[in-house]
């Protein structure tokens, strides 16, 4: 997932997680082009890696709109599929992935 978007997971799931507040994370498209949904837990570690070392700017009206997704009973839910760019335009992606 692009970076930008990785930094809105990231702020949610450290707010939510520092509250021992459990939520689901659903992925549309993407690799798969269905639907995977993970749960995140405070017991439960994660490493959220960006490709770059510049941390983008997050627009408080959307982490709101995030926020209060990932506290409803649908979780928060990222269609991967809007995010793509064009073949010709090159956007550095980043990951989430759980720690062993």
């Amino acid at each position: 997932m692009p970076d930008h978007t990785l930094a809105y997971v990231r702020t949610i799931a450290m707010t939510k997680l520092r509250r021992s507040e459990s939520f689901s994370l659903s992925l549309q498209g993407g690799d798969t082009n269905g639907m995977s949904t993970v749960w995140l837990h405070c017991s439960i570690p994660l490493r959220f890696e960006f490709d770059s070392d510049i941390m983008p700017a997050l627009d408080r009206r959307r982490l709101e709109e995030l926020a209060h997704a990932a506290s409803s009973s649908a979780g928060l839910v990222i269609d991967l599929t809007e995010l793509q760019a064009p073949a010709d335009i090159s956007i550095a992606r980043g990951q989430l992935e759980r720690v062993a």
